[in-house]
């Protein structure tokens, strides 16, 4: 039921589908064409334009001064470079302030071939998420560290170590699902709180830095191939050029050991 063939898009559906099944989802950031028709000859689920191309190939030292027509234009390009993965746009820092102006931007990104939008957080949200979703746009929601909150944590720090942050976050998770998100993001949360939300949920999670209890995972593709950022490398991190040998083959490699439980290990996730 779940399995998206070249003549077969992957749908939103078809996510849950796949965590009914126990399929593991693999998805990879990505922002042009080249790169995307990469990535589905790859074997990758989801595509991610985020909010990440800030820091990866805007130069920024932070995701907040990406914008909607940045965001917009790269969504554009990767959606001639591939067909078949389910492509997500990052919702900008700012953008879904309100319900409408994440309704306005939402809407630009579907025009330019999205088929989701992903935004941060719980709190008011929620009513951005139950108001997009009211208007038939399919969300994403992300939580744990969440970067556009990078001034108010005072860094990139794990999040939900804590039992009282713990349950918050547990409590966060069944909030956005109740508001109507068909996937959510989990990123740099202790494996074993990742695990627990990941089998309470009906809808997916996809985790970075989240251990692999999670019903899928997600690395910034630059990571992935062992760029240079000019930031420090997350634990979470992993090279799999040096093992695929070709860009193509990283991202085999990549979503043979999603898809075999082998990555993420120990070694890239937290306690």
């Amino acid at each position: 039921m779940y399995a998206a063939t070249p003549d077969k898009p992957w749908t939103v559906p078809a996510l849950l589908d796949a965590k009914r099944a126990g399929r593991k989802l693999t998805m990879l950031t990505c922002y042009d064409a080249g790169f995307a028709r990469t990535l589905e000859a790859g074997g990758v689920d989801l595509i991610l334009v985020g909010d990440s191309l800030g820091m990866v190939v805007q130069g920024h030292d932070s995701t907040l001064p990406v914008t909607v027509e940045a965001i917009a234009y790269h969504v554009q390009c990767v959606a001639r470079g591939a067909r078949r993965p389910l492509l997500i746009a990052d919702m900008p820092f700012g953008a879904d302030a309100t319900p409408e102006r994440a309704l306005e931007a939402s809407i630009r990104f579907l025009q330019a071939g999205a088929a989701m939008v992903k935004l941060e957080g719980a709190g008011f949200k929620l009513d951005v998420i139950r108001f997009l979703v009211e208007r038939e746009i399919p969300v994403c929601a992300h939580l744990g560290l969440t970067p556009q909150s990078v001034l108010r944590l005072g860094g990139f720090k794990v999040q939900g170590r804590e039992a009282a942050a713990g349950a918050r976050l547990r409590e966060d998770a069944r909030a956005v699902q109740a508001a109507g998100a068909s996937l959510l993001v989990l990123e740099c949360v202790p494996s074993a709180l990742a695990a627990e939300i990941s089998a309470e949920l009906e809808i997916p999670t996809v985790g970075i830095g989240a251990g692999p209890g999670c019903d899928g995972q997600v690395l910034v593709l630059h990571d992935l191939l062992g760029l240079a950022s000019g930031h420090r490398r997350p634990r979470f991190v992993k090279d799999f050029l040096a093992e695929g040998g070709s860009v193509q083959g990283a991202v085999q490699a990549f979503c043979e050991a999603v898809r075999s439980g082998a990555f993420p290990d120990a070694a890239h996730s937290y306690e």
